[in-house]
Formats: C-alpha cells, sequence, structure tokens
C-alpha cells in the first residue's frame, strides 16, 4: 500500500511551473470539435497589460493620482508545428473571407505524470500570421512554422486541485 505522505501533496503544490509540456486546442466560433490536431514546440505571448492613467491633484503638487486604464492583450505566437491536416490553413482562409469568424484556443499546462494542471483560456481569436516551414521531402508531416493568433480577452484556470 502506497500512503502519501502529508509533505507530498506540499510538494505538488510548490512544483516549478511546467513551461515545456503543454497542448494547444483550437476550437472554431462556427465549428464544435477542436481543430486537426497538432503540436508545437513554442507558445508565446500570453500576456496582459493595463495602462496607468497619472492625475495630478490641484494644489497639491506632491500629491500623484494613479488610476486604471485601457488594458492590452499580447499575440499567442505558436511555432514549429505539425499537424494531422489542413484545418489551420483553412481556418486562415475562412477568416480572410469572413473577418467575423473567431475561435477559441485552451492552452493547457500538463504536469510530468501528463495530467491537467492548469490552462489559459483565449478569446475571440482572430489567426493574423501563417508561415509555412521550409520544405522538406524527408517528412511526411503537415508542417506549420508559424502561427500567430490575436486574442480579445484570456484567464487562467487551475486544475491542480481537480
Amino acid at each position: 500500500m502506497n500512503a502519501a505522505s502529508p509533505n507530498d501533496s506540499d510538494r505538488r503544490q510548490w512544483q516549478p511551473f511546467p513551461a515545456f509540456n503543454f497542448v494547444v486546442e483550437i476550437v472554431r466560433d462556427d465549428q464544435s470539435k477542436a481543430l486537426a490536431g497538432g503540436a508545437f514546440s513554442d507558445c508565446d505571448g500570453i500576456e496582459v497589460s493595463q495602462e496607468v492613467k497619472t492625475l495630478r491633484e490641484g494644489g497639491n503638487p506632491n500629491r500623484v493620482h494613479r488610476l486604471a486604464g485601457p488594458v492590452a492583450f499580447g499575440q499567442l505566437t505558436l511555432k514549429r508545428g505539425v499537424t494531422h491536416g489542413f484545418d489551420l490553413w483553412q481556418w486562415f482562409s475562412d477568416s480572410l473571407a469572413n473577418p467575423a469568424l473567431r475561435a477559441g484556443v485552451t492552452i493547457s499546462v500538463l504536469q510530468s505524470d501528463r495530467r491537467e494542471w492548469g490552462r489559459f483560456v483565449l478569446s475571440r481569436c482572430l489567426p493574423v500570421r501563417l508561415k509555412a516551414p521550409t520544405l522538406n521531402a524527408r517528412d511526411g508531416n503537415v508542417a506549420v512554422e508559424e502561427l500567430q493568433i490575436a486574442y480579445e480577452t484570456f484567464r487562467w484556470e487551475d486544475k491542480s486541485n481537480a
């Protein structure tokens, strides 16, 4: 019988962020299933920043008020991907024909045992750049050198206690 010691749960809770182990899923708003399965070596651009407005208090040169300003989100970049089909290319093509077409993107961060640790959920995503790789006759997969996706919002969903 393998009984977990009280410190085992503490160790799991304080593991470093496993940035090397992730899964990306893209679901178009006009479809219910995810696009062709793909694996990417790099995922970058999950970020948010807030502009700060500064107001000086009248008559008091030593007092400054900081107010929350507009929020800006980054641009997701997926690099060196391999997929099982042409769905990503079709999504980009369809987005050119229908600029209102959006998708949802989920980046699941996995623990070393492949259980989901948490996920970034990006909403109202629009493909903005799709770059083909160098063509190589030795490889039999459909490849994507780089896919850039603009998104309007994101949130983190913690799955570590599930």
